[in-house]
């Protein structure tokens, strides 16, 4: 009585606030609803719950210790989940992550996999492993409440009535609201699978006229509208209308609607409240079995699981959810949840079936967590039949497919249905053996089996091709399905003999039911050499025949273990076999042609690995077993040739045909099979890891192979285990891999022996492709067969020496049955004594005049078979050891001495052969190379120009003369550069004048050399283009591979390109035409514009007795000159291409050459692509000079001559401002408003621009001048000491941030007392070391101007600088600085004190000493990609814990890792799209355009691949640097070894970073893969 009003009171209640707090507003406004459910629904219930405070009770019950002993953690969908090789009962069994390192697993050898979603951790469950079930977290202990049982029962009613709820429904009187004529009713849209999500979007728009983004959000289930019950009808019809297979539709009002959205809610509060303890888990266990008052319907947790397939996925999972944390946690619970799940079996399975959901969220999935258990399968199969009520679902389900024979017919099927029914197999699998009822079950499979026996028949086409290839997949995947269920009735039988009987005997029994309609016609006589056989006529090339005989390969399977005590008709057992491995000869000797690629497939299956197990493999041993042995052996070889069709040919009979051959050899390899594959543990004396080894051998005797692709090879058992792990050590030696590829297995030399070139599981190209080199190797012969003696007849045909009667590879496997049949007498005479052998071949071979002893004889000789000549003799041979066996004496003299090198004439002869052959080779290699190596010396000589013949005076003064500038300048030597173009191939010699020559080049925004402090710093508003601010965020790289071409050349050539792309599909994806790319013709690496190729103008100073300097052959030198030579035409439009291109890609603008930053932005980024050389240089520990690859050599000369020339493009007045404006940095007496101060430039930026405009200063309007060489260099050398300078005082200031006081102290001092100073320092501890931090910090800047200054004056540098050595010295001397750079400040005293005073005045210098702005230090730091952890499975963990910051939803995320910066993205998913340029793009996409400047490289953790990024359309995926133990990268985590970081690769994909070949990666993967269809990489 207190329960019913208790449940009143408290439906009571609900009625009253739930329609309050939902769905009674227009607009929801979900957190809000969220915190009035706590407040007023939750909590209240909670506070009845526990009798006081919530939270006061659960810490009571934390201290009770009764926390729960399993885990039970759910698996959201792609979560990563664990399981133990080595532990685990079978690989269902998985931990969550946190229990997996936390437990024992963490060291064996354990798998890690995404979970597609349900599922639940097995922490603590006994009968998932075999060691550590728990660990360190869970531990036991009981408690029990009646309250929580009160409460559960009236809740748990209250969200089952609402989650089967349907529209037609009327509300209990509890909770019946008034009903008024202006209630808000709602339409309902329920989402499927049938309909795209597009499709669902765009009826949502149509229909109810939302717009694109509220539509976005309705998946699963969505109210489209709210109005009144009129309304909402009217949007019903309409969205009915509108899609052709109308999507689900309801009308629900308000007040369901609210009950129904807390229902929900209620679900997840169960199963907080239920991981609480174990006492609130029993007793919601109780409350959903308990049996129904009302008999006819199921308990609640029935009347969930039935309804599945018509509840929609939000509330199916949270279903799913609560079983998963209740019924299946408890030992006792989860028996009595198993039955019910077992009587409602078959109403599941076709619910499953009908429903559109994947299975992952459909209640069958569950059979995978009860008929996993043995435990409970065992109690299934007593109490419920398990198995019986599993087939008689499948049989029920393939009813549709029978045909009159009532054998399966598949023509036609619903693919999407069937694959859903085979899901079903799953479940017998996991169930285990009982006596009685294991044979009932048998029975019921067998009538399955008996349906597929003979299905699917084919009869061969005559005169025309077939019309409609027939359908073969559903028969095969069938058959895959059941193959572990096969092989484990197998082994359950052989357990037990009595039941092996039985079972073989209900075997037979159905073979001989199936075999009543074979035959057509009565058994005849067939007559050969004096036998005869009496048999049916049957021809398989023209009777139909089928590829399916469960049952016969099951009888197989059982017919030596019976040890066969009755006789039966062997013939009979023997003929569908036969019959099928006849068919699978004739398709390959191509008599099937007509039959269409079905066949062939189902012959290719029929043999694969994945099948051979239960098809192909049996049939052989039941013709080993049950024909070979028990037959009489001329019997047996008639009926093979009959079958054959080969019978009348071999009796001499008709003439021969085509066909033949291949037929006569085919049934020569069976025999050959039949006697010799005897690797069978059971019949053998061997075991599975010998057939194992023996696999393997095979197949690495093919190629060395990747361990992954030994897996492929070889048959998994049920656990998907192949056993290679035990024996490769034994067979094998692994060789670890490079910076690219995988670690590959090859076979060891000692293993070879075993090797049979007759390998009955080598596919028809897997043996051709076998070793040549490997001679004949014979195989150990394991067990007793009679072999037969109607051999010779074989022979005969060949050696009558037809050539239409015989072909090489018959010959080949007579010879080899042959040698079989010798060894086996051999070791029959070897192991007893010559009267017990009965096996007398060679007696035979011998006997009669036509022998075959004397037929090989004479093959011998025959030039025809010269490749077969050691295979004849090597069995005469045998023949002697034999004959020398049974009269037991030593072989002849004359034989021994063949018998030590028998191979050796032919071998001698052969090694001759290859070795003219190798020397031939060798003189062609030469010769190429020869002609390769004189092409590389003229291009590499026309690329440095170096005079050939220099003599030791001239080197003497080039090291003299090593100074790029000043006064001492060095010349530049007179260089003549001759290049080939690589689209005409003519040569020619660069010259001003002369038609432009030009190098491909891309140009691309960079962050690689991005100061980390940039990120903060955003804010500061620099006046980029003009000046760079230190952090260098984003530069503009120009790289080039190094190519030549004439301008005209190239300029076809891009018509060319821009033509046929336009007709190509994909290849818009690589290629930007509306961005001027292309690819480079020759090497195609990504291009998007050309630099023109400028000489350099020859000079050579001569130093009179002074040393001042003057230019030869002029008395007085002028300091300017006229303009000495202009540019050609083809090279001034050149520079303008080459100047727009980095203007538009550098400042992302629209193209425009009369822009006045154009000029800048080349200055920039010549400074910027030397600032990349040096870091590349740097950070690969290389010399300065003389490390460079051609390629970026090239390019670097060409930039900085292009820069340098961008004066004589521009007009002068521009410059002339750009250079006064820049120079305000150094002279603040020109400075302006906006002029940074010393601490916002980079200097070197600076110096390359100042240098390269300063020749602008000299111009005038009549007439063109530019400096003169001795201007120049005196310019150079002033601009250079300014802005050294201005840098130490960068480093000096920056230095001094804050913390450092008495370092800042010292640096005041000296700039106080500069005019104390004499030859050095003050002798203060802290000066020497702040002289040695500006010179550390000044070298970068340094190494860069050598680099510049010596591609524009061409000036050699000093030896020193092409060494790693400490390079100060030669730097200052190269640049004309002195070597202690501190005097630059003492030399110039006068001048450069008021200029301090000034650069330390600016108030941007004030704040950042007082620490306000930060500054960025130097030597700047240098970057590289993130530091990533050693152990793959600490990068999933992060992933794991990874809370998508935009979204609630616990939709399955794509955890994303960009390696520049290490930030974590959500990527592919909707709820992190932004807009970026007016268009939607992904979260990754967005990061890399700020992060990279559009480029980007980013680690998906779940997927394991590196995504390489550029610009929105193009990118391609990469192999992550992890490797597991066998050397091989596992995209998408397929196989879930443990992977570890590999260094070299990391540090691989670090230089196609800091080098710029991101783009050139991607465009080349592009290029490979050749897509059709563009994948969306802005969606990333």
């Amino acid at each position: 009585g207190t329960l019913l009003c208790y449940r009143a009171e408290l439906l009571h209640y609900l009625k009253e606030q739930v329609p309050q707090i939902f769905c009674l507003k227009k607009e929801s406004n979900p957190q809000e609803e969220e915190e009035l459910t706590q407040s007023r629904l939750l909590h209240p219930l909670e506070c009845f719950l526990f009798g006081e405070d919530p939270q006061e009770g659960l810490e009571k019950l934390k201290h009770s210790s009764t926390s729960s002993q399993l885990c039970g953690r759910v698996f959201k969908e792609g979560e990563t989940v664990y399981s133990c090789r080595d532990c685990a009962i079978d690989p269902t069994c998985v931990l969550c992550m946190d229990c997996f390192q936390d437990s024992v697993h963490k060291s064996h050898r354990y798998k890690m996999h995404a979970s597609s979603g349900g599922g639940f951790c097995d922490c603590g469950d006994v009968e998932a492993w075999k060691i550590g079930p728990c660990c360190s977290k869970h531990d036991p202990g009981p408690e029990l409440y009646e309250r929580a049982e009160k409460l559960f029962r009236v809740l748990l009613r209250y969200v089952t009535d609402f989650l089967v709820w349907e529209e037609t429904f009327e509300l209990p009187a509890e909770l019946q609201p008034r009903y008024g004529p202006t209630d808000a009713y709602y339409c309902v849209l329920y989402n499927d699978e049938h309909h795209s999500y597009d499709h669902v979007i765009y009826t949502l728009q149509r229909s109810v006229n939302c717009d694109q983004t509220e539509a976005q959000t309705h998946t699963g289930r969505r109210a489209v509208k709210r109005g009144t019950f009129l309304s909402c009808q009217d949007a019903k019809d309409l969205i009915r209308h509108i899609s052709l297979q109308p999507l689900r539709v309801e009308i629900l009002h308000a007040a369901v609607m609210a009950h129904q959205t807390f229902a929900l809610r209620l679900g997840a509060w169960f199963q907080k409240i239920i991981s609480y303890s174990v006492g609130f888990r029993q007793a919601f266990c109780q409350v959903a079995l308990e049996p129904n008052t009302d008999r006819d319907h199921p308990c609640l947790i029935s009347t969930l699981m039935l309804h599945d397939a018509r509840m929609y996925k939000g509330a199916r999972k949270i279903v799913h959810e609560l079983i998963f944390c209740s019924m299946l946690m408890e030992t006792e619970f989860k028996r009595l949840f198993a039955i019910e799940f077992t009587k409602h079996y078959k109403q599941l399975q076709k619910d499953f079936i009908n429903d559109d959901h994947e299975r992952s969220i459909s209640i069958t999935a569950l059979s995978v967590q009860i008929f996993t258990v043995p435990t409970l399968a065992r109690q299934l199969i007593e109490e419920g039949n398990v198995i019986k009520v599993v087939v008689d679902t499948v049989m029920e389900l393939l009813h549709e497919h029978l045909d009159e024979t009532n054998r399966f017919y598949f023509q036609g099927y619903n693919s999407d249905k069937f694959s859903r029914i085979q899901v079903i197999f799953h479940d017998l699998r996991w169930i285990t053996d009982l006596r009685r009822q294991f044979l009932e079950g048998f029975k019921v499979f067998l009538g399955l089996l008996k349906c597929m026996q003979g299905m699917e028949e084919v009869k061969r086409q005559f005169g025309q091709h077939i019309a409609v290839e027939p359908e073969w997949e559903a028969g095969f995947s069938l058959q895959i399905q059941l193959r572990h269920i096969l092989a484990m009735f197998q082994d359950w039988c052989s357990s037990d003999d009595e039941i092996l009987l039985l079972a073989f005997k209900e075997c037979h029994e159905i073979l001989m039911q199936c075999n009543n309609q074979p035959f057509h016609r009565e058994a005849t006589d067939y007559y050969m050499c004096k036998n005869i056989l009496h048999v049916r006529p049957y021809k398989v090339s023209q009777e139909p025949v089928s590829i399916h005989l469960p049952i016969s390969r099951l009888l197989a399977a059982y017919v030596f273990f019976s040890l066969l005590q009755e006789s039966y008709d062997y013939t009979q057992l023997a003929e569908y076999p036969l019959r099928c491995v006849v068919l699978a000869a004739q398709v390959s000797a191509e008599m099937w042609r007509r039959n269409g690629l079905s066949l062939v497939s189902q012959v290719y299956y029929y043999q694969d690995v994945k099948c051979r197990d239960e098809m192909y493999d049996k049939d052989i041993l039941m013709l080993q077993v049950g024909a070979a042995s028990k037959m009489d052996p001329n019997h047996f070889l008639m009926l093979i040739l009959l079958r054959f069709e080969l019978f009348d040919f071999f009796n001499g009979n008709c003439s021969s045909k085509d066909q033949w051959n291949r037929l006569t050899e085919e049934m020569l390899y069976l025999l050959i099979v039949i006697v010799g594959e005897r690797y069978v543990p059971g019949i053998s004396q061997v075991t599975k890891e010998d057939v194992t080894m023996r696999e393997v051998i095979h197949l690495l005797c093919i190629e060395p192979m990747a361990h992954s692709s030994l897996v492929k090879g070889l048959p998994e058992n049920e656990s998907h285990e192949t056993g290679l792990e035990t024996v490769i050590a034994k067979v094998a030696t692994f060789k670890k891999p490079g910076v690219s590829g995988h670690g590959l297995y090859e076979v060891k030399k000692e293993r070879l022996v075993e090797f049979n070139p007759f390998f009955y599981h080598y596919s028809r190209s897997q043996s051709r492709r076998r070793r040549e080199g490997l001679r004949r190797v014979m195989i150990k012969v394991t067990a007793l067969f009679p072999l037969w003696n109607s051999w010779i007849r074989v022979l005969l045909r060949a050696a009558e020496d037809r050539a239409t009667l015989w072909t090489e590879a018959m010959i080949q496997r007579a010879l080899h049955l042959i040698g079989q049949a010798l060894l086996e007498e051999k070791t029959q005479l070897e192991d007893s004594s010559v009267e017990e052998v009965t096996f007398d071949f060679s007696l035979k071979a011998r006997k009669q005049s036509k022998s075959v002893f004397l037929l090989l004889s004479k093959i011998k000789a025959l030039p025809s078979l010269e490749a077969q000549k050691d295979m004849v003799k090597w069995v005469l041979q045998m023949f002697e050891i034999v004959k020398c066996l049974r009269e037991k004496s030593s072989p002849t003299a004359s034989m021994s001495v063949e018998t030590t090198k028998p191979e050796e004439s032919a071998q001698d002869k052969e090694k001759a052969e290859r070795k003219r052959k190798a020397e031939a080779a060798k003189l062609h290699r030469q010769k190429i190379m020869a002609q390769m190596s004189a092409m590389q010396k003229n291009f590499i000589d026309g690329m440095q120009g170096e005079p050939v013949a220099t003599t030791e005076s001239c080197a003497m003064e080039q090291r003299e003369l090593c100074v790029a500038i000043g006064p001492h300048r060095g010349s530049t030597p007179p260089e003549r550069e001759v290049l080939t173009c690589i689209l005409c191939q003519e040569e020619q010699e660069v010259v001003a004048q002369a038609p432009a020559m030009v190098l491909t080049a891309c140009v691309q925004r960079s962050t690689v050399l991005i100061c980390s402090l940039y990120l903060s710093l955003k804010g500061s508003g620099t006046s980029y283009p003009l000046f760079m601010p230190p952090e260098l965020a984003v530069g503009t790289h120009t790289g080039s591979c190094g190519h030549v071409m004439h301008a005209t050349c190239w300029q076809k050539y891009f018509e060319a390109v821009q033509n046929t792309t336009r007709n190509r599909l994909h290849a818009e994806l690589i290629i930007d035409l509306e961005n001027g790319e292309y690819l480079c013709p020759l090497c195609k690496s990504l291009c998007n514009t050309v630099v023109p190729l400028i000489p350099l103008e020859p000079l050579t100073f001569n130093y009179g007795d002074g040393d001042t300097m003057a230019l030869c052959g002029e008395g007085q030198p002028d300091f300017r000159s006229i303009l000495s030579y202009g540019f050609s035409d083809s090279i001034a439009e050149m520079l303008v291409v080459c100047a727009t291109t980095v203007h538009r890609v550098g400042l992302q603008t629209a193209p425009n050459e009369l822009c006045p930053r154009v000029p800048l932005m080349a200055w920039n980024t010549c400074a910027f692509t030397i600032q990349a050389i040096e870091n590349i240089l740097q950070e690969e520990d290389k010399s300065l000079f003389g490390s460079l690859q051609n390629r970026q050599l090239a390019g670097l000369k060409a930039i900085v001559q292009f820069s340098a020339s961008q004066r004589l493009k521009s007009s002068q007045a521009v410059i002339q401002r750009h250079f006064t404006d820049m120079l305000g940095v150094l002279l603040p007496v020109m400075s302006r408003k906006n002029t940074p101060s010393v601490l916002e430039v980079d200097f070197f930026h600076l110096l390359v621009g100042l240098v390269l405009s300063i020749p602008s200063l000299y111009q005038e309007e009549a007439v063109d001048l530019q400096p003169s060489a001795v201007s120049s260099a005196y310019n150079h050398l002033h601009i250079l000491h300014l802005v050294t300078m201005a840098h130490m005082l960068q480093i000096l200031l920056s230095s001094t941030g804050g913390e450092e006081t008495e370092e800042a102290r010292a640096a005041a001092e000296l700039y106080n007392t500069v005019s104390q100073h004499t030859g050095r320092l003050v002798p203060d501890v802290s000066g020497s070391s702040v002289a040695e931090r500006v010179k550390r910090g000044i070298e970068p800047f340094l190494r860069c101007a050598a680099l510049f200054f010596n591609c524009l004056t061409g000036v050699h540098p000093p030896e020193e600088l092409f060494g790693t050595s400490r390079q100060m010295e030669a730097l200052c001397s190269y640049l004309a600085l002195p070597s202690n750079v501190f005097q630059l400040f003492q030399e110039h005293r006068d001048t450069v004190n008021p200029l301090l005073q000034r650069w330390c005045g600016s108030s941007a210098i004030t704040k950042a000493l007082k620490g306000k702005t930060q500054t960025v230090r130097y030597p700047r730091r240098r970057n590289r990609l993130i530091d990533l952890p050693e152990d793959y499975s600490a990068l999933l963990n992060q992933a794991s814990h990874f809370q998508c910051p935009k979204s609630t939803d616990d939709e399955r995320k794509h955890p994303t890792l960009c390696l520049f910066c290490g930030t974590m993205l959500c990527s592919q998913s909707s709820c992190c799209l932004s807009q970026l340029d007016g268009e939607d793009v992904g979260a990754c996409t967005a990061h890399a355009a700020t992060c990279g400047a559009g480029v980007g490289m980013f680690l998906r953790i779940r997927e394991c691949e590196i995504v390489l990024m550029a610009s929105k359309t193009r990118g391609s995926t990469y192999p992550a640097p992890y490797l597991d133990d066998y050397g091989e990268t596992d995209p998408h985590l397929g196989r879930g070894n443990p992977l570890h970081l590999c260094p070299e690769r990391y540090r691989k994909l670090n230089q196609l970073w800091q080098q710029h070949c991101i783009l050139e990666e991607i465009a080349r993967s592009l290029e490979v893969v050749n897509v059709m269809f563009a994948f969306e990489w802005q969606m990333l």
